[in-house]
C-alpha cells in the first residue's frame, strides 16, 4: 500500500494514496494513544481470496475517505461513493508549517470535469485533523459525503449536536436473510433519537451500540437550526476515548450513520466486519441522481448536492478527532470557541481542548 504519513506534536495520519482514504489516525495524548479510526479486516490480504468484482475503496476500506457521489454512481460512470473514493490521488505538497503541519493531495480523474483537492491539516497539540475539499470548475451538480469509520470492542454511547429528525430509507441495506440482517425499520422516522422503530416493533435507542446486535443498518439523521457546528460524540467503552467529529451544517446538513455490526455474511464481510459506525456528514441523498433530483431531503428544505461550474471552486471543510475519556458516557454538549473546545460531561465538568474554531466557518453561507 502506497502511503504518505504526515505528523505534528501528539498527532499523525497516513493516507493511502491507490484511493485517498485515510489508513491510520495515532493521537498521542495524556500519556494515552488513540487509534479512533477502524481499517477493514481483509485491507493488506494478497491471497487472491478477495471478490474480483469488489470496488478499490471497498479492498482498501479504511478510516475516512470522500465519496462524490456518495452511493451509486448512476449519473457519471464510476465505482460505488465516485473516483475520490476508488482512484489514485498525487501528492502536491506536503511540508511543515510554524504549528503543524499540512499537506495537499490532487485526484488524478476529474468528477463531472471538476479537479478535487485534499488539503489535510495539522496542528500542534490539537487532537484533530482539519480537512477541506476543493472542487474546481466542472459542469452539472455533485453530491458528497465524508465517510469516516470507527470500531468498537465493547461498543459505545453516542451523542449529537441537535437533531431535527431521523429517518430511514424505504428499503434496508441487506433485505436478504441469506445474505445479512438489520434491525432498524424500514421506512421509518422519529424526532427521539433513542426510541427508533424496529424492524420487529418496539424500539432500538440510536445512542448506544451493542454488540450483541448483530445488523446492517443506515439511517439519516437531519441537522436542527442551532447556529453551532454539527458534532457526533462516541464514546468507546472498551477503548476509553472519545471519537469527536464536526462539519458546518450549512456545507454539510445531514448525518448518516452506517451500523455494521456482523450483519452481511457474504465475502469479504463474511460476518468479520464487527463493531464498526460510519458517521457520515454530506450533503446527499442515496445516490447521484437521486441527490440532483426531486428527493425527500430536499422536501424538507434539505440541500442535497453543490452546483459545479467553470471559474469557481465549491468547498466544504470537516474535523476528526478523540481525546481520552474514562467515564465512558459522551458529552452532554460541545462548544468552539476562542481556540478551544469545551466538551461538557453529564456531571457538569468541563474538558478544555486545544481547537482551530474558525476552520469550520460557522456562520458563513457554503462555497459555491
Amino acid at each position: 500500500m502506497d502511503t504518505i504519513t504526515i505528523k505534528a506534536k501528539g498527532i499523525s495520519v497516513s493516507v493511502d494514496l491507490a484511493v485517498g482514504h485515510l489508513a491510520d489516525m495515532v493521537i498521542d495524548r495524556d500519556g494515552r494513544r488513540l487509534k479512533p479510526l477502524h481499517r477493514a479486516p481483509w485491507v493488506g490480504d494478497i491471497s487472491g481470496t478477495l471478490p474480483q468484482d469488489l470496488p478499490e475503496g471497498t479492498v482498501h476500506l479504511s478510516g475516512d475517505f470522500l465519496c462524490a457521489p456518495f452511493s451509486r454512481s448512476d449519473v457519471e460512470a464510476a465505482p460505488l461513493h465516485g473516483w475520490p473514493a476508488n482512484s489514485a490521488w498525487d501528492v502536491v505538497d506536503s511540508k511543515a508549517t510554524t504549528d503543524g503541519w499540512r499537506a495537499v493531495f490532487r485526484l488524478q480523474r476529474k468528477v463531472m470535469g471538476a479537479s478535487v483537492d485534499k488539503i489535510l491539516t495539522l496542528r500542534d497539540d490539537h487532537p484533530f485533523l482539519y480537512q477541506e475539499h476543493v472542487f474546481t470548475g466542472g459542469s452539472g451538480a455533485i453530491s458528497v459525503a465524508h465517510h469516516p469509520m470507527t470500531s468498537m470492542k465493547d461498543g459505545g454511547t453516542l451523542a449529537f449536536s441537535p437533531k431535527r429528525f431521523a429517518e430511514t430509507p424505504a428499503d434496508p441495506l441487506e433485505p436478504d436473510p441469506s445474505r445479512g440482517r438489520f434491525l432498524l425499520a424500514y421506512p421509518a422516522r422519529a424526532a427521539d433519537l433513542t426510541h427508533f422503530p424496529a424492524s420487529a416493533g418496539g424500539t432500538i435507542d440510536l445512542t448506544d451500540y451493542r454488540m450483541d446486535q448483530k445488523r446492517e443498518d443506515f439511517i439519516t439523521l437531519v441537522e436542527a437550526d442551532h447556529g453551532g457546528p454539527g458534532w457526533t460524540a462516541l464514546a468507546r467503552h472498551a477503548e476509553t476515548d472519545l471519537v469527536l467529529v464536526l462539519k458546518n451544517p450549512a456545507e454539510l446538513p445531514i448525518t448518516m450513520l452506517w451500523v455494521s455490526n456482523g450483519g452481511r455474511d457474504y465475502a469479504p464481510w463474511n460476518g468479520r466486519h464487527i463493531g464498526v459506525l460510519g458517521i457520515e456528514d454530506g450533503r446527499a441523498a442515496v445516490g447521484h441522481a437521486a441527490s440532483i433530483g426531486d428527493n425527500w431531503l430536499k422536501h424538507e428544505g434539505v440541500a442535497t448536492a453543490f452546483v459545479l461550474g467553470e471559474g469557481h471552486n465549491v468547498s466544504f471543510r470537516h474535523v476528526i478527532g478523540a481525546v481520552p475519556r474514562s467515564s465512558g458516557q459522551p458529552p452532554r454538549d460541545i462548544a468552539t470557541a476562542q481556540g478551544r473546545m469545551r466538551i461538557l460531561a453529564a456531571d457538569d465538568s468541563v474538558d478544555d481542548v486545544a481547537f482551530d474554531d474558525g476552520f469550520l466557518r460557522i456562520g458563513q453561507p457554503a462555497a459555491m
